[in-house]
């Protein structure tokens, strides 16, 4: 196979996998009640905190009256909290809250559970070269320059 095939094959299989491991996890997501989208929303707070209402429409490419939405049934579910603003009762600012963080931990180790049970039927060797290969798979998406 040349080369460019081969580059082709690479991105081929690792759409394949990813599409896989988000089938998986929304699957998890649902198993705890929690929708795709409320999903990017609680990743969203996961990883930057706090955030304005705007701030997580902007990074999730969402309009506001969407991750409202969202919010209110994340709220429901009491897995975040809005506050106001002190200086600006206009501004609302979303977290997560203290419940929420007994249901990540839960949740991260069903997810890795499931993916002990998926890799299972691998022999050691090949969970060694699946790993050698994700290796060098992270180094040149890593090291490619912008």
């Amino acid at each position: 196979m040349e080369t460019v095939s081969k580059k082709v094959e690479v991105a081929r299989l690792f759409f394949e996998v990813n599409k896989t491991i988000k089938h998986s996890t929304r699957r998890r997501f649902e198993d705890i009640g929690i929708t795709l989208p409320q999903s990017l929303v609680i990743g969203a707070l996961i990883k930057f905190g706090e955030m304005k209402i705007t701030e997580l429409s902007r990074k999730l490419h969402l309009s506001n009256s969407t991750i409202s939405g969202i919010i209110d049934r994340l709220e429901k579910q009491q897995l975040v909290i809005r506050t106001r603003s002190e200086e600006d009762r206009r501004i609302v600012y979303v977290k997560l809250t203290p419940e929420f963080g007994e249901i990540h931990k839960g949740f991260h180790k069903k997810i890795e559970k499931k993916f002990e049970d998926l890799l299972s039927v691998g022999t050691p060797e090949e969970i060694e070269r699946i790993i050698e290969g994700l290796n060098v798979l992270k180094k040149i998406l890593s090291d490619r320059p912008e």
